[in-house]
């Protein structure tokens, strides 16, 4: 395999995984998307955020391709957490739109760059990176969080799936009889 095709695979996957996790937001409302459903507040519409942010940096400032444009939720003096959700003058159509200025600023870098490419990564005490180990990283932290994505989607309305309900589910007619199944298994180890 060449550097170009390392290159190519990684970005490849990195927007598969991209629009996975956007995909968690279709049909939902904006309540839905701003629900925190798990006791360390975790929801869609913050993992969108957060990941766009992290792209910005990542792909921008790393590389001194700085973001053209600021971002709070990073900002030294943001409160803790800022970039994990969206605050109430935030839309769902200004997250999202972050998200696509944040990724086609990404897109850039990594078309300009080569897979060799050096940067530094401030937040991480300047250490040399290339852009093949953000590649990695990112993609890695993307889809981390579009597992995430995946478990606070279901929780919110029963929807599976990887892109879409249903496309890497294994076939089964009765879900709950499956859970009630592990359930018991399960308490034989209580």
């Amino acid at each position: 395999m060449t550097e170009l095709d390392a290159k190519a695979n990684l970005h490849r996957y990195l927007r598969e995984a991209r629009e996975a996790l956007l995909g968690k937001l279709d049909g939902l409302s904006e309540y839905d998307v701003r629900r925190p459903l798990v006791p360390t507040g975790t929801n869609l519409l913050g993992l969108v955020k957060h990941v766009a942010m992290m792209a910005a940096g990542y792909f921008g400032e790393v590389f001194d391709r700085p973001f053209p444009e600021p971002l709070s939720g990073l900002d030294p003096d943001a409160e803790p957490n800022a970039d994990m959700w969206a605050a109430a003058d935030e839309s769902r159509d200004d997250i999202t739109g972050l998200w696509h200025r944040a990724w086609a600023h990404a897109d850039a870098t990594i078309d300009a760059l080569p897979v060799d490419a050096p940067g530094a990564v401030r937040w991480w005490g300047g250490e040399p990176v290339a852009l093949h180990l953000i590649l990695t990283h990112m993609l890695a932290e993307l889809n981390r969080h579009a597992g995430h994505a995946d478990i606070v989607r279901e929780l919110i309305d029963g929807e599976a799936g990887w892109r879409r309900p249903g496309d890497n589910l294994a076939d089964l007619d009765d879900w709950s009889a499956y859970r009630d199944r592990l359930e018991e298994t399960a308490r034989k180890f209580a």
